[in-house]
């Protein structure tokens, strides 16, 4: 294990090396300062390269919110301007009326791209399936994760926008994300590898609806395409993001706290949501993301810390939930 703790945080640091992930790490930043850098185990599935401070992890829906962050910068609050106002095409099929917060704040109507993906890869023809969609719910009255979607929504209102792709534009605007990654950046990804061989057919379930928003493009979650370059190097931002602990750390601690944009039982995750611009927020005011395969990232404001921990071990959250209460307790 590699990193430094505060001492005031031993116990995290234990409930970090008691976890025997074979490749992850954790960070924690309070009251401004960082207090936890942590990282263990390997970049590889072969365990020869060990894990480096400079290790990129893909976080899946973690990404949601600095995509989100991102156009919120751009925009500088004009939230309840149509879509169309920057992306014409998109007022097709009755969407004329559809707002940026609407997309931000998953209600757009849009949970799912309305035909299968054959290549995950093209930017614009994505976008332009999108536009062209007749939304599945009309816009602000039903609450939908946008699983797949949310990073062509977002990501395009940033290229009409800046003119700049999503991944160029956060590439200059913030520090330490990779959303299409180089071939230096590449070199140094972590590797994915299931926790447990059925993660992926777990992930996706039977239920009919959740099937039709995770599983397009069908067989995605496959290893052979998750670990692949051509993979890396798209531009998927509702979930390839690449990124570590400190930069999700240091991103939510200068984050700002986030309101409530749309609540109500998620369609998706079958479960009440107060859904902020790209993270959840909780009623006593945490707000963050999480991302399918166990990484971790949110802001408590009131306990004046940002906490991130990310994994190349796809499985469940109980990692992350054993380091949150070793923290809480440390605090």
């Amino acid at each position: 294990m590699g990193g430094s703790a505060d001492p005031r945080f031993a116990g995290v640091r234990d409930a970090f090396e008691a976890l025997g992930d074979p490749g992850n790490a954790l960070a924690v930043v309070h009251a401004g300062e960082v207090v936890v850098d942590l990282y263990g185990g390997w970049r590889d599935a072969a365990r020869t390269e060990p894990w480096t401070p400079g290790t990129l992890v893909h976080v899946f829906s973690v990404g949601k919110a600095v995509v989100a962050a991102g156009l919120v910068r751009l925009l500088e609050g004009r939230f309840d301007d149509p879509v169309a106002a920057y992306w014409p095409e998109f007022a097709a099929n009755g969407k004329a009326e559809t707002t940026v917060r609407h997309v931000l704040a998953h209600t757009a109507g849009l949970p799912a791209f309305p035909e299968q993906v054959k290549d995950p890869t093209d930017w614009h023809g994505l976008c332009a399936m999108l536009a062209a969609a007749e939304p599945e719910f009309p816009a602000g009255t039903a609450v939908a994760e946008h699983a797949m979607t949310y990073g062509h929504l977002v990501g395009e209102l940033i290229r009409r926008v800046d003119g700049r792709m999503p991944g160029e534009y956060l590439r200059a605007e913030y520090t330490g994300f990779a959303l299409g990654e180089t071939d230096g950046e590449q070199a140094r990804t972590a590797e994915l590898e299931y926790a447990h061989p059925d993660w992926p057919a777990q992930t996706i379930g039977t239920d009919d609806y959740r099937r039709r928003v995770l599983d397009n493009p069908p067989g995605w979650l496959a290893l052979d395409v998750l670990n692949s370059p051509t993979w890396r190097e798209a531009q998927v931002p509702a979930v390839n993001l690449h990124t570590t602990a400190l930069a999700l750390a240091r991103f939510y601690a200068a984050l700002p706290e986030q309101e409530i944009h749309a609540r109500g039982e998620d369609l998706l995750l079958r479960r009440h949501v107060n859904w902020g611009l790209g993270v959840q927020v909780e009623e006593t005011g945490e707000f963050g993301m999480g991302g399918i395969g166990g990484c971790d990232a949110f802001a408590d404001p009131a306990k004046g810390y940002a906490y991130a921990y990310v994994t190349r071990s796809l499985g469940g959250f109980d990692r992350s939930e054993r380091l949150i209460e070793a923290l809480e307790e440390c605090l």
